[in-house]
């Protein structure tokens, strides 16, 4: 099917015609800039839901797991508590709300969102009105400082490359466009990737996502303290083709209009452990075990008493949505990246 014509297509497809076919991670990188840029893509009436829009205990639980790495990392009286790709802000809400049961941590805390958006960021500020939060457009930006950090489905978002194995070589994946077709995959130039996989296998990597995971272990060693990284993808690193578009709540074909669908790949938890060296990498652990290491099923019951049923149907089902093996308990995990004195984080 020919994609849908819009700026990007346009744009995109002249880029193709000018400079021949574009490395996925380029094609992705001009998805998600024009994605992200205009719209609200979380919740029902957008194209996906995440864990803090499930429910309200995933931020807080998050919350009183830095107020307690706070104090083991020696109750500073001046931390930044960083948020990567903050979508609406509920996560840091709810954070920051449950941070308020320790209130000299809330108070050495100097809130910093790193976000690009213009639509979200300004969701981001109705979400977090009388914080004194900051916005910085990326992770090198965040001040100076001990630091607590948590992303979020943020590292899955950002561009990959792919190499496929074509007659024992590895080769680059790459989009290039027909008039009548639309835009499709190619397999462009011989690459050296470090891997005897069969012919036929996908190897991916996020330059993008190593980058960042190598300058927090660098500033974390450096500064102290710890960031939590929560998203789906593989504990080890491993050969596959995990890219997907997803689109009003539904698998959408990913070259098919560009701009209009999320483009995400499963995160190498592995990689990012490796490219975060010094620091160190604590987990990899599926998500149902951290949130109920951190008492998500005691925090339930506190929030289900003297509810009506129907209250307490919908609580339970939110949980169970985080928990469970056949949801989002398995396939997403928790790892966190901290100085390599401290001890590990809780749950990890």
């Amino acid at each position: 099917m020919v994609a849908q014509q819009n700026d990007l297509t346009a744009g995109l497809t002249d880029e193709i015609a000018a400079s021949g076919p574009m490395p996925l991670s380029r094609f992705m990188e001009r998805a998600a800039s024009h994605y992200y840029a205009a719209r609200d893509p979380f919740g029902s009436q957008g194209d996906f839901t995440t864990a803090p829009e499930i429910s309200q205990m995933f931020g807080e639980l998050i919350g009183l797991w830095m107020a307690v790495q706070w104090q083991t990392m020696g109750a500073h009286t001046d931390i930044v508590v960083a948020e990567l790709g903050p979508g609406r802000g509920t996560l840091m809400a709810d954070l920051l709300r449950a941070a308020a049961l320790a209130p000299p941590f809330l108070q050495a805390a100097r809130i910093v969102l790193v976000e690009t958006s213009p639509s979200l960021r300004a969701r981001q500020k109705q979400a977090l009105v009388g914080y004194n939060a900051v916005w910085v457009d990326k992770v090198e930006d965040i001040p100076a400082g001990p630091l607590l950090m948590v992303a979020n489905e943020f590292f899955d978002a950002l561009p990959i490359d792919q190499f496929v194995r074509q007659g024992g070589v590895w080769r680059r994946r790459c989009v290039d466009h027909d008039a009548k077709t639309g835009f499709f995959f190619m397999a462009g130039e011989k690459v050296d990737v470090p891997h005897d996989d069969p012919d036929g296998s996908v190897r991916e990597i996020c330059p993008q996502g190593i980058r960042i995971a190598a300058h927090l272990g660098q500033r974390l060693a450096r500064q102290g303290g710890a960031a939590l990284i929560i998203d789906y993808g593989y504990g080890r690193s491993q050969a596959g083709d995990s890219l997907q578009a997803v689109r009003g709540h539904h698998f959408h074909p990913v070259l098919e209009q560009p701009g209009l669908a999320d483009l995400t790949a499963h995160v190498d938890f592995e990689a990012l452990a490796q490219a975060a060296i010094p620091a160190r990498a604590h987990g990899i652990v599926g998500q149902g075990a951290f949130l109920k290491a951190l008492g998500i099923e005691s925090r339930l019951n506190q929030l289900t008493q003297g509810k009506s049923e129907q209250k307490i149907q919908d609580l339970g089902s939110g949980v169970r949505r985080l928990i469970d093996n056949d949801a989002m308990g398995a396939l997403f995990k928790v790892m966190a990246l901290a100085h390599p004195a401290l001890p590990p984080p809780p749950g990890l």
